[in-house]
């Protein structure tokens, strides 16, 4: 028969041993992300035809920056409440349940809030992460980009050019020509053919 002080011995080796494995492949598992992402970015970085696409252009944040100009009751009252939290709370649909992401079909992104100009489906790609993405917007005015530094990360926000809605936020991590990732929220976009 086994004593005590032996069957306690043996559990805490048994944990060690657990704890020992899973901090081994923690990190093996986070030094292989490193390696696929920097993979990733250096088969993305914009060639000479990058040039022949928009960007984003930056924000001012002046009084008047955006020709489109509502109260937030007025904002309220003609947008849905997924279309107000996402546009001018700034939120996020979820991944996978939202109306664009699968959409294959020829046609324009306008905004959903006033009708700007956003995204051509033939800058539109299967990106994985759930929501619609394309590497360039539109045209030149189509979006504006600022730093995002919410919820302890750093981003860059995109916003509607027209109106300042909330769309998304973009990533250096998008297939060539540009490869920029524009990651959208579909309820914050119309879609026409």
């Amino acid at each position: 028969m086994y004593t005590l002080p032996y069957f306690i011995l043996m559990r805490t080796y048994a944990l060690i041993l657990a704890l020992s494995f899973l901090t081994l492949g923690t990190a093996c598992s986070q030094k292989k992300d490193v390696l696929a992402t920097a993979k990733a970015q250096a088969a993305t970085k914009p060639g000479p035809a990058a040039k022949a696409y928009p960007t984003a252009q930056p924000m001012t944040n002046k009084a008047a920056e955006f020709a489109v100009r509502k109260t937030e009751d007025e904002w309220r009252k003609q947008l849905a409440p997924e279309q107000f939290t996402i546009l001018r709370e700034k939120g996020t649909e979820r991944p996978f349940a939202n109306k664009y992401a699968d959409n294959h079909e020829t046609g324009v992104y306008y905004c959903a809030a006033c009708d700007n100009k956003l995204f051509d489906s033939a800058t539109k790609f299967e990106s994985g992460t759930g929501w619609p993405s394309f590497f360039a917007p539109a045209t030149a005015t189509s979006v504006k980009v600022q730093q995002d530094n919410s919820y302890g990360m750093s981003r860059d926000e995109i916003v509607c050019a027209r109106c300042g809605g909330h769309l998304g936020h973009v990533f250096d991590d998008g297939p060539k020509p540009t490869g920029d990732r524009y990651c959208m929220n579909s309820a914050a976009m119309t879609f026409k053919k």
